[in-house]
């Protein structure tokens, strides 16, 4: 039985006492779609043992170049059976799962939290050290420099209000936050961190542009009390200038967050 396999594989990897911190990993299993990324990025589909099952889903920017391998359920047992010299995560497989992975002597890459550009460009270049190609990280981090100095930006005067399809906008102190000062807007949303959108303000005032993340994806839908359901929070989108963004560029905080940017700059 799977079952009965994966504990052999634990326990023998305990005895063992294996450690592989000091080796270039070439068989590497993602977690979640946001480490599918960097793997898919990084490393020749030959490193990669297997991917989490999100990995090809239209909410993965990298979903081309799954196509075709492996993909494994982000449980402990499942991964064991595998016998991968480094797993990489930023949520899969829950809390507990890194610590048994590396009682088994399976070292575990953390995808660090990206919360503003400069953090993303650490965590690229953390992530590359991990996976044993930091001339890899240094690449992506210089090309996305590179297109970040090349956006010219409207006036900073103008107002853009992010807005989701479950009625969630993002206020200063974030990463979306971030992302409209970068494109040379100011953020509607006045209120620190994620909110609710701001219906009531809405009602006699308007941004001059709406970010509209995620309406792309079709798993995606407002609850039953979401103030999208609302009739002002649906005229945005008809009545105010909208820009549509791929839920793919927002999805995780990684380098594929210029997309957004670009198509923001360029409205």
């Amino acid at each position: 039985m799977p079952g009965h396999r994966a504990i052999a594989v634990l326990l023998a990897l305990i005895i063992s006492g294996t450690t592989l911190a000091d080796r270039i990993p070439t068989r590497v299993v993602s977690l979640d779609y946001c480490a599918d990324q960097f793997l898919l990025k990084m490393l020749p589909a030959t490193r990669i043992l297997a991917l989490s099952p999100d990995a090809d889903k239209h909410f993965s920017y990298m979903r081309e170049r799954a196509a075709g391998l492996t993909t494994v359920r982000p449980l402990a047992e499942d991964v064991l059976t595998l016998q991968p010299d480094l797993v990489v995560r930023s949520y899969g497989g829950g809390p507990r799962v890194a610590s048994l992975l590396s009682r088994a002597g399976i070292d575990v890459l953390q995808l660090p939290y990206a919360n503003s550009l400069a953090e993303i460009r650490a965590a690229t270049l953390t992530i590359a050290g991990g996976l044993g190609v930091p001339d890899r990280g240094a690449e992506i981090v210089a090309e996305f420099d590179a297109r970040l100095a090349s956006i010219e930006t409207s006036n900073p005067h103008r107002q853009a209000l992010y807005m989701t399809p479950t009625g969630v906008t993002s206020g200063p102190g974030t990463l979306v936050n971030e992302m409209l000062l970068t494109a040379g807007y100011s953020n509607f949303e006045e209120s620190a961190g994620w909110r609710s959108l701001p219906l009531e303000r809405l009602a006699y005032e308007q941004p001059d542009l709406i970010a509209a993340a995620f309406f792309d994806v079709d798993t995606i839908r407002p609850e039953l009390w979401s103030p999208m359901r609302h009739p002002v929070a649906k005229r945005q989108l008809t009545d105010r200038p909208t820009v549509m963004l791929q839920g793919a560029w927002t999805s995780c905080g990684a380098w594929f967050l210029l997309d957004a940017i670009e198509a923001l700059a360029a409205k």
